[in-house]
């Protein structure tokens, strides 16, 4: 299982990104999909996650209503679109996964991408 992310950069406060997660080696049709993040000096939180087959979705609080997590069956891609950014949202984006039928831990990670923002 290979899971690459991309799409984070500098952005100022207020703007938008769309960060992406392509998968591939299997099928994912079992999978939840997960964004995390880790700030300087913070551990890594889980922000979103999407059920590959039914598309249910989980945010935490702090990015509802402004990150939206979806994916694209046919593309074997998962998204963040991230509107209305915060300082505090500077991070390094983490992509994973992991199988709904056998855990509840993301087993596979994808490379981060940073995301900042300026205020």
């Amino acid at each position: 299982v290979q899971l690459q992310a991309s799409g984070g950069g500098l952005v100022q406060a207020g703007g938008s990104l769309r960060l992406s997660c392509v998968a591939s080696g299997r099928s994912f049709s079992s999978y939840r999909m997960g964004w995390f993040r880790q700030a300087p000096g913070k551990g890594r939180e889980l922000i979103a996650s999407i059920t590959w087959s039914e598309g249910n979705t989980y945010y935490t609080d702090s990015v509802k209503g402004r990150f939206t997590i979806s994916r694209d069956n046919a593309k074997n891609t998962v998204y963040l679109q991230m509107n209305s950014l915060k300082p505090e949202d500077t991070a390094v984006y983490y992509c994973a996964a992991h199988n709904t039928l056998t855990t509840v831990r993301y087993e596979y990670w994808g490379q981060g991408t940073q995301v900042t923002v300026s205020s």
